[in-house]
């Protein structure tokens, strides 16, 4: 069957450069692109008519039963949202005066992709944002349907919001309508009424479209938002200015002869437009506006406007929501992040990708922007190799690695956010989105798309807000026991390797829950090393008497997990050619030309798997993940995810559920749904063959798999994170402190259960430039990963370069201590692993969560963390240091009690006193020597108390 030809380009498509063997990348990235309009021009001027009601004093519109909608004409116009009580209560959500809160706009996109970075800019704009105007507010009760001329509306209305056929809407609904609309950047010699005109009278095309906005309560700590947009019509603002002078308020649409002017009455419809795919047509329902009179579609539009604009886009693909701040509130959220805790003064991309190596910290970003690009060696294994260079093996071990990255790159990020005014909202949907923090008195939502829709969030406290977003975006299942018993020994080497091992751990009496073998599948030789066979199936060399390893492990209460990601590689010497089956099938991404996209990747090039295909998911699941958990599988690090090239081609292409981008944002959300939709199969057995493999109530029998990418609702599919691939370093960006940011940040925004590997991953050892695992990184690494969810070691990317656990007794006895730090605390990991699934609230938690009005812990990075409530971790992560310094809030007037000396600390009277501007807590200088990290557990804490006594009977204490 032929390939069906490349779709066609569209403005929201955008132009994508594949840089993935250009020699050099530019050293200094910028950060986060910057807009090509300027901040002022996406927050235009707000008008209303002087002769309607807005105009006439304050209104307020019901929004379901708690809460209530302002309009405010004063000072330009405002609008805000607050919960009722009684009229009263904080404000969630509020407009700039006088400024528009919704513009729009045309802008090119371009996109540069290497190896799964991605960088997404503002190329020619062609329209850019003029103003907004708000014609009506409007609250519509249920029994309006049957008794109110605005039927449709009402109906529209109720539809929009309801996320299933059985969902009711929560009346009143209110719908705010309006009119926004976009200029030409430069004047033009030609209007549309087709008039020549002298340069200084030039005028330019202005394209308007009605606009509206629906609000509906979704629960009592929820209320949903939607801003479409539709009935597009050209004007010359030439005309419009002359007509109208006075550039407030803001008239109506030019009346010249070649523009049609929308009647005031206005109606919603549901109109069914053709749109075309590559693989055929398909119907598509788009809410749409008609305004009496007034055609919808393009293909009417098009009489009414002269030839030169009709070639021009008539649809806007940039919405912009502009909402009100202040210069002391503080931005939390915005998924995983790794650099940064709070926001404000930053434009924050939401966008999937490789979070890169260094990320800012020097020389290592410098490094890798510029060595990463060089041409790949040969792999005796690729058949599209490039050649070798004598250049090229200088550089090879960056080849392994993504770009540099910066502060922004993330696995894992979300358009979520909450404040420490307790305000908070969140995106729904998957197009590209910016959250700009960078003036003092608002917040700025860039959308790539022509459609905004999200939720606004009640709650008294961050926990309360977290509660509530993870509500609607999903938490994950409580982990079965065994993942939370003990250490996960990342190890790799084979089977001799393992059991030689294993021996020393038991000789060192060490608490293991599982080996994690990520060599499983073999490992091949190329030229950056050793790396692994990306054809899903055991190697009977590697791991000879994989089977009696397995069970030998199995007997001693330990399992056995392994390593898989979406991608496949032809494999000569395969019992099963798993690429093969998969490109016969036509399960594979496919490139412009209908064939499997092949994407480089460090020294060699994969295939990724269509799961936007039913078929490729149902055969993963059952030729992959079946045959992996028979063969003993017990868990599997579910790797990658954020790689989806920007111009692939895709099973639901065309559908228009997904652009582009947005089909990158999502891929990660299906990535982790296939995983578990198989661990929840498997659990009820409908892929098992054997009995005893059935759960013996304690969770034996459960599969646990872990992933590093995702976005909003990954939570909902994923059992357990990771935090990917930290440099075995000290350093901020991306070494032991980004990792400990990145579990806070995480922890805030809907990813309760995460963890990172203990010693870091990213190892480069180059005669000029080596970051290598010291002894002293790894066992402090050890002590910070005892406090987290799942206790898991990693070799890193050059196992021979890096200290390892079982380099000496030393780091052995270092390793056995922090293992049963980790598993004194194992009762109260019960509790907290229940509290995620049922709150969503994480495990390590961010002091905000619990002293939101304390400054200083508003201003807290990596420098401590709590786990749940009852337990402080002041983690050494600096080289060289025995002491650190210990912040105790006061807002609860408790106590706090040092695991290894009993002293006590917090208050007014904790030593170190309490210092000047510190009206909220009291600092402390604690030693910290290795192996006695500074751990600090609540006075008159029951959860305290039984961990001292467990570290006691474990013989730590």
């Amino acid at each position: 069957m032929a390939p069906p030809p490349p779709p066609t380009p569209s403005p929201a498509q955008p132009k994508t450069r594949k840089k993935d063997h250009v020699r050099l990348n530019n050293p200094f990235p910028r950060a986060v692109p910057s807009s090509s309009l300027r901040h002022r021009d996406a927050a235009p001027p707000l008008s209303f008519s002087p002769s309607s009601k807005l105009a006439h004093g304050a209104h307020d519109f019901p929004v379901g039963l708690h809460f209530l909608l302002r309009w405010d004409p004063s000072l330009g116009g405002a609008v805000s949202l607050a919960p009722r009580r009684g009229g009263g209560g904080a404000t969630m959500w509020e407009t700039v005066p006088g400024v528009a809160f919704v513009s729009a706009a045309s802008v090119d996109t371009e996109a540069d992709e290497c190896r799964g970075s991605f960088a997404l800019r503002d190329g020619r704009a062609r329209l850019v944002p003029d103003r907004q105007r708000v014609d009506r507010i409007r609250a519509v009760y249920r029994r309006d349907a049957d008794a109110d001329a605005d039927a449709d509306l009402l109906r529209v209305a109720g539809a929009a919001f309801q996320a299933s056929e059985h969902e009711q809407a929560r009346f009143p609904v209110v719908v705010i309508t309006g009119v926004v609309s976009a200029r030409k950047p430069t004047p033009s010699p030609s209007c549309l009424c087709g008039r020549r005109r002298a340069a200084a009278a030039a005028g330019r095309p202005v394209l308007s479209a009605r606009y509206w906005i629906l609000l509906e309560e979704k629960s009592d700590t929820q209320v949903a938002f939607r801003v479409n947009l539709g009935d597009y019509q050209w004007s010359c603002d030439h005309d419009r200015h002359a007509t109208h002078p006075s550039p407030s308020p803001s008239p109506s649409p030019s009346t010249s002869p070649r523009t049609h002017r929308a009647g005031s009455i206005l109606r919603l419809r549901l109109s069914t437009r053709v749109q075309r795919s590559s693989g055929g047509s398909k119907k598509k329902k788009k809410l749409a506006f008609a305004a009496a009179g007034v055609p919808a579609d393009r293909e009417e539009l098009a009489p009414l406007v002269p030839a030169a604009a009709a070639k021009e886009e008539l649809e806007f693909n940039r919405v912009w929501m502009t909402l009100a701040s202040s210069r002391e509130e503080r931005f939390y959220g915005f998924g995983e992040q790794f650099s940064r805790v709070e926001f404000k003064g930053k434009r924050v991309p939401v966008l999937v990708q490789e979070q890169g190596i260094g990320r800012g910290d020097q020389p290592i970003t410098f490094a890798a922007n510029l060595l990463n690009r060089i041409v790949r060696p040969a792999d005796e294994n690729s058949e599209t190799a490039a050649t070798v260079t004598d250049r090229g093996a200088l550089v090879r071990e960056f080849i392994a690695c993504a770009s540099g990255g910066n502060w922004s790159t993330t696995y894992a990020p979300s358009p979520f956010y909450m404040t420490s005014k307790m305000r908070s909202l969140y995106l729904e949907g998957y197009d590209y989105s910016i959250f700009d923090l960078t003036k003092p008195d608002r917040v700025q939502i860039q959308v790539y798309g022509s459609s905004v829709q999200g939720r606004i969030l009640h709650g008294g406290s961050p926990t309360e807000l977290i509660t509530s977003y993870t509500e609607s975006t999903g938490r994950p299942p409580a982990l079965p026991r065994w993942i939370t018993s003990g250490a996960v020994v990342g190890m790799q080497g084979g089977t001799d390797a393992v059991r030689r091992v294993w021996k020393q751990l038991q000789d060192h009496d060490v608490p293991v829950s599982a080996f994690w073998l990520q060599d499983w599948v073999g490992q091949r030789k190329t030229s950056i090393g050793s790396q692994l066979w990306w054809n899903w199936e055991v190697d009977d060399d590697h791991y000879a008497g994989w089977n009696d390893l397995v069970r030998d492990l199995r007997r001693r209460g330990v399992r056995t997990m392994t390593y898989c990601n979406p991608c496949l590689v032809p494999k000569a010497n395969a019992r099963r050619h798993l690429f093969e089956e998969a490109k016969k099938l036509g399960l594979l991404v496919r490139d412009a030309a209908g064939e499997p996209y092949m994407m480089p990747n460090t020294a060699f090039d994969v295939a990724m798997l269509d799961f936007t295909n039913p078929a490729a998911r149902a055969w993963f699941k059952g030729e992959v993940l079946a045959v992996m958990a028979r063969g003993g599988a017990a868990g599997w690090m579910a790797d990658f995810g954020e790689g989806l090239p920007l111009n692939a081609r895709l099973h639901s292409s065309g559908s228009g559920d997904d652009g582009p981008v947005a089909a990158h944002n999502r891929y990660p959300e299906l990535w982790a749904r296939v995983n578990r939709e198989f661990a929840d199969e498997w659990r009820s057995g409908e892929h098992r063959r054997v009995a005893d493999d059935a759960d013996d109530g304690d969770g034996d029998g459960e599969l646990v798999f872990f992933v590093r990418a995702g976005f909003r609702e990954s939570s909902r599919w994923a059992m357990l994170f990771w935090e990917g691939d930290q440099m075995v370093s000290w350093q901020a960006n991306d070494g032991i402190k980004s990792s400990v940011v990145g579990l806070l940040t995480g922890g805030m925004s809907g990813f309760p259960l995460n963890h990172g590997d203990a010693g870091g991953y990213c190892t480069v050892d180059l005669p000029l430039l080596r970051y290598r695992r010291s002894e002293e990184l790894l066992l402090r690494w050890l002590e910070l990963s005892a406090f987290t969810v799942v206790f898991r070691t990693h070799e890193g990317n050059k196992p021979g370069s890096n200290c390892q656990f079982y380099s000496n007794n030393r780091t052995l006895a270092h390793f056995a201590r922090c293992a049963k730090i980790y598993k004194a605390w194992e009762f109260y990991r019960i509790q907290l692993v229940e509290e995620a699934a049922e709150k969503g609230l994480p495990v390590a938690r961010h002091l905000f969560l619990h002293y939101p009005e304390d400054q200083r812990v508003q201003k807290m990075t990596y420098q401590q963390f709590l786990v749940g409530t009852e337990m402080l971790v002041v983690p050494v992560l600096d080289k060289g240091r025995s002491t650190v310094t210990a912040y105790f809030p006061m807002s609860d007037g408790g106590l706090w009690k040092h695991v290894w000396t009993g002293d006590e600390f917090g208050g007014r009277t904790s030593r170190g006193g309490v210092g000047e501007g510190m009206s909220h807590g009291s600092e402390a200088e604690v030693e910290a020597r290795i192996g006695f990290p500074a751990v600090f557990v609540r006075v008159g804490s029951t959860v305290g108390e039984r961990f001292v006594r467990n570290l006691r009977d474990l013989k730590v204490l």
